[in-house]
């Protein structure tokens, strides 16, 4: 079974502001959601853990199984170029995402999907890992994306439909050999 988490909350979390590559660390009320996932999670036996780079999805994933995870750059967050840690409501969008017009070096959304398809085709190609308990710790995007790699791409591009809360998570089957492209 594939486990897959959302960091705890920061700061930039509780302040409103949209957080990308700052690299912030869990807060007090993050690091406790996290080691709440760790009690809801204490049953399962996790044989592997992987992380986006990011120092908060690193934390929560340490905290919640104990495990250094592997760190995949694949999972990094989704880089919002300049719009990183501006106040939600003072952010121009289009669609869901800042507006690359008006914002520089925004990550352009297909790419993005490309390497999160890419990490988890490249996971599910191992069919030894069928019977194991995998857990990737990641961001809000890590979490709709991986969501969008099992349900679909939504027409609108919109998937943070799919994504987690803080320290939530969701769980999916091990499909061995599934791959889905962009």
């Amino acid at each position: 079974m594939i486990y897959v988490v959302r960091h705890g909350q920061t700061d930039f979390n509780k302040q409103g502001r949209i957080q990308g590559r700052m690299g912030l660390p869990l807060n007090e009320i993050g690091v406790r959601q996290a080691e709440e996932l760790r009690d809801s999670l204490q049953s399962i036996t996790f044989d592997y853990v992987f992380s986006s780079p990011q120092e908060r999805a690193v934390q929560t994933a340490e905290i919640a199984t104990g495990i250094n995870p592997t760190i995949d750059s694949r999972l990094d967050v989704y880089d919002l170029g300049e719009a990183d840690g501006l106040l939600k409501n003072e952010v121009k969008l289009l669609g869901g995402i800042p507006d690359p017009k008006v914002y520089g070096r925004v990550e352009e959304p297909r790419s993005y999907a490309k390497r999160v398809f890419a990490f988890m085709n490249e996971l599910l190609e191992d069919e030894s890992l069928q019977e194991v308990n995998i857990l990737i710790a990641g961001h809000r995007c890590t979490t709709g994306c991986i969501g969008a790699y099992y349900n679909g791409v939504p027409d609108d591009w919109n998937i943070l439909k799919y994504s987690s809360g803080n320290g939530e998570y969701k769980m999916y089957p091990f499909q061995a050999k599934r791959k889905v492209h962009i």
